[in-house]
């Protein structure tokens, strides 16, 4: 996978995307545009279906319809995420922010509210694939050790007290953004910005959905987290004294 960062270019030739949705003029318009875009593309029209595809195809990322029939799209996330941290973009036809939520504390890392144009899903899946790719094209040699917490910027591994750790690409994005810098606050629209790309024109509730699922797989107390503090009327920082 090849990527331009002073561009912000992905060279989409490369990439693999399974979109799933049962309404089937939704798959045809959005295949007919991301074939366009230069992505490769297969569809299923229900969840069972997406996710025998998923084990086929292996996707670098997934769009996902949350209401279908049978198996809807937060099962589907759910079940992906049981052995895969692939890219995840949920489309809603609900405008209820508990139902954004819902798909991002199960693993999704953005969401499209219908309807959408097909110029925002393109430029929200570029910046998904970028999120993903970015640190592998310009990290560092340099592994972050706080206290019990490993991060290796090359591989974009995470461990605990020599146990691999599981995170989406935008919650190892927060992560590392934080802990690059211990002590320094960051806002969440500051977040909103670096870990889920300019493009994202979402809203700042998104980063504490994500902070929360970091602290229940990094925090021994999720309660009382150690690595991820809360900067009270700002957002959110990393510990210095680990």
């Amino acid at each position: 996978m090849k990527i331009d960062i002073k561009k912000g270019l992905v060279r989409q030739m490369e990439y693999r995307v399974l979109i799933v949705d049962d309404e089937p003029k939704i798959l045809a318009m959005l295949d007919t545009y991301l074939l366009a875009e230069g992505f490769k593309i297969k569809t299923a029209p229900d969840g069972q279906q997406g996710l025998r595809v998923f084990k086929e195809f292996a996707p670098h990322a997934v769009i996902l319809d949350v209401m279908m029939p049978g198996m809807n799209g937060l099962d589907v996330c759910k079940e992906i995420r049981k052995d895969s941290i692939v890219p995840i973009i949920m489309l809603t036809a609900r405008a209820e922010e508990i139902d954004k939520l819902l798909g991002l504390e199960l693993g999704a890392d953005d969401y499209i509210t219908k309807p959408f144009s097909l110029k925002e899903v393109g430029a929200r899946l570029r910046a998904v694939l970028r999120r993903t790719s970015q640190y592998q094209e310009n990290a560092i040699e340099e592994v972050l050790v706080h206290g019990d917490l490993w991060i290796n910027p090359v591989k974009r591994e995470v461990k605990i007290a020599g146990e691999a750790v599981s995170l989406t690409p935008t919650e190892y994005s927060i992560l590392y953004i934080l802990a690059k810098h211990p002590g320094r606050p960051y806002s969440r629209l500051q977040l909103l910005d670096m870990a889920l790309d300019e493009s994202y024109q979402g809203y700042d509730r998104v980063i504490d959905t994500h902070i929360s699922n970091l602290r229940r797989k990094i925090e021994i107390d999720p309660a009382l987290p150690r690595y991820i503090q809360t900067v009270y009327s700002i957002g959110y920082k990393f510990g210095e004294e680990i």
